[in-house]
């Protein structure tokens, strides 16, 4: 229990007496609250330097079109951008979050368009303000942009290697299209419950690079959107985009999809954009059938360790216009009576992908998983945007997939300082662990005539003189 007391050894200010409180388990620790200019947040400013470095935001606002009237603008399209993606990249996911940091000199210096101490000077943007920026971006003629600066950003990324990680220029991109259900607690437009999810969810689907660990695409779709809606177009034009922007042909990308997407319509769509493919189908009487020949256990004991093997096989489902290769995996687990068998369908060639590769491929799917799993709870991915007032379906849904976008923005920032973490100490980090050890570090600022000096608490010492020149040998995106 925190016991008040007049602390007679600090001045007071304006006659008003200044007071401390000390700690019950012990009385030598003493609290008090003071004006000195302090910021927990030290890290947003590493962030600001890779998000000018990738150069997305000066492309975001040479493209957006911006209705409001200059003579009212307060604030700038760019420095309201910064402002939601760095502190959702921080853990400040909430809109109004910027009033409660709104003395904090750190992100009055991170989120400003202005130089020198004039940042110092200026306010920060309402909730209102932020709001109305939703609006802005989610705009029929802004919300394509909003797509493309999330691909600047991934292709940005890749473009930094070696620095932010080991992936090489010339492997093959395996592109991970998966949905991401989103729990939602009103009454979005377009929302809906989902049997399967057990909650009333929107339905989008994320595309990540298998390889990096990069978000490329988001496309936020109702709660009762089957899993396949809208993949038939969409992953073609973010393979084309990402071909175009890493200068790549259609060989050197695949596709790696979960069972829901492996209906006709979307594998026909892959076919006839040449892209390559593979991807689990669903179990089925006619599957099983032509599984029944292989079986068979080999002869001989039975071992005491699984053991699994592989046959191709040729199948046509009813939604196919024509047969596809199959493979057929058979495993077999020394407690079990029954053997398992599931089903695998690709375009890959016989010859460079034998059954054993091409399962061994579909298998790393579990680090594109992993990656989602951080992009849920890292950033705490939530779509709150409702149909209060005058909006329509449409309208409440495009300001949602607005901020499905700027989440993932802010992915990609903290994604990268992770990257160059890793690089710069040789071991892994999880997006979390980045943020709470390496990011949230105190400091104070103190002002010298036109200087601004940030002095870092202890705690940086242990990562930031490794991390800082990673940082500033991140090269801009050329051109």
């Amino acid at each position: 229990m925190f016991q008040q007391e007049h602390d007679s050894r600090r001045p007071s200010t304006m006659g008003e007496s200044v007071a401390s409180s000390a700690t019950s388990f012990n009385g030598s620790v003493h609290v008090q609250f003071s004006h000195d200019a302090t910021t927990s947040d030290a890290g947003g400013l590493v962030l600001r330097e890779a998000l000018d470095n990738s150069g997305v935001i000066a492309a975001l606002e040479k493209h957006l079109v911006d209705t409001r009237n200059p003579l009212r603008v307060r604030h700038s399209l760019a420095s309201q951008i910064r402002t939601v993606v760095l502190q959702r990249a921080m853990g400040w996911e909430d809109l109004s979050d910027t009033a409660l940091l709104g003395s904090d000199p750190l992100w009055q210096l991170a989120c400003s368009d202005a130089r020198g101490l004039s940042p110092l000077n200026m306010p920060r943007p309402s909730q209102a303000t932020l709001s109305r920026l939703i609006t802005c971006l989610s705009h029929p003629r802004n919300i394509d942009t909003v797509h493309e600066g999330l691909l600047h950003l991934a292709i940005w990324r890749l473009q930094c290697l070696p620095e932010v990680g080991t992936y090489r220029a010339d492997q093959p991109v395996t592109l991970d299209v998966d949905g991401l259900p989103i729990e939602v607690f009103g009454h979005q437009g377009g929302s809906d419950y989902n049997g399967y999810a057990g909650a009333r969810i929107y339905s989008p689907l994320i595309a990540s690079i298998a390889e990096t660990g990069d978000m490329v695409g988001g496309l936020l779709r109702e709660g009762n959107a089957g899993s396949a809606q809208h993949a038939d177009t969409w992953i073609p034009h973010l393979i084309q985009r990402l071909m175009d922007g890493m200068n790549r042909d259609v060989s050197q990308f695949r596709v790696r999809l979960d069972a829901g997407f492996t209906d006709g319509v979307t594998l026909q769509a892959l076919d006839d954009h040449a892209i390559a493919y593979l991807g689990r189908l669903k179990s089925n009487a006619v599957l099983q059938e032509k599984a029944s020949p292989y079986l068979n256990r080999p002869a001989g004991r039975p071992p005491e360790v699984p053991r699994e093997w592989y046959h191709d096989l040729e199948y046509q489902a009813q939604s196919w216009a024509s047969p596809r290769r199959v493979v057929l995996i058979v495993q077999e687990n020394p407690n079990d009576l029954l053997l398992n068998t599931f089903f695998l369908v690709t375009n890959l060639d016989r010859y460079h992908y034998p059954p054993e590769k091409v399962l061994a491929l579909y298998r790393q799917r579990g680090k594109a998983e992993a990656h989602m799993g951080e992009l849920k709870t890292a950033l705490n991915l939530h779509l709150s945007s409702t149909d209060r007032g005058t909006l329509t379906v449409q309208e409440v849904m495009a300001r949602n997939q607005v901020n499905l976008l700027l989440s993932l923005y802010a992915y990609q920032v903290l994604h990268c300082v992770r990257g160059v973490m890793e690089r710069r100490t040789g071991q892994g980090w999880s997006l979390v662990k980045t943020r709470e050890q390496v990011l949230k570090v105190g400091a104070t600022f103190t002002v010298h005539a036109r200087k601004v000096r940030m002095r870092l608490s202890a705690a940086a010492n242990k990562w930031w003189p490794r991390l800082l020149p990673g940082i500033r040998r991140l090269p801009p995106l050329p051109g």
